[in-house]
């Protein structure tokens, strides 16, 4: 007893769908490619109205931290899945949440330095300061050439005297 199968059906499995090379094995959560715009059941050209917007990361302040925290630590044994579903956390908040929490107690608890504060310096001070180095250092260079050049002229008899009386002026 032979089946006969349709050209179609043929070489397929149960479970398999029909596409092309270049789609993905797998369809989007939401029901589709994010990429392709869906369109509505009710009405045909119309758009749906779902947004498929890619999702923000949460960001939650010390003060909501800390309220969670004390509110887990009144929880009996049990009530703590309760209260994470209620906020739509994870446990993994808790542990991180926690060792925040003790990290800024040791920070807290840790002896300050005594004495005066360090005072604020200007960030073109640093800059300031290799600047005159430099300078400092060119002028010892000058200063150098021109006794070199003093010893010179009186060697070969050049007068310098009046050269003097020109940088008094």
């Amino acid at each position: 007893m032979a089946l006969e199968m349709a050209p179609e059906v043929r070489g397929t499995t149960v479970g398999d769908t029909e596409r092309s090379g270049g789609e993905r094995s797998e369809a989007a959560r939401s029901g589709g490619s994010p990429t392709v715009e869906r369109m509505s059941s009710v009405s045909p050209g119309v758009p749906d109205p779902e947004v498929v917007a890619r999702p923000k990361r949460r960001r939650f302040t010390a003060e909501y931290k800390l309220r969670v925290l004390r509110e887990v630590d009144a929880c009996r044994p049990g009530e703590i899945g309760t209260l994470l579903r209620r906020e739509g956390l994870y446990s993994s908040h808790l542990v991180l949440w926690r060792r925040q929490r003790e990290e800024a107690a040791q920070v807290q608890l840790k002896g300050r330095k005594r004495g005066p504060k360090a005072k604020a310096q200007d960030p073109r001070l640093k800059e300031l300061e290799r600047e005159k180095a430099r300078l400092e250092r060119r002028l010892k260079r000058a200063e150098t050439i021109i006794e070199i050049q003093k010893k010179a002229a009186e060697l070969m008899g050049i007068s310098l005297k009046n050269l003097d009386s020109d940088e008094r002026d």
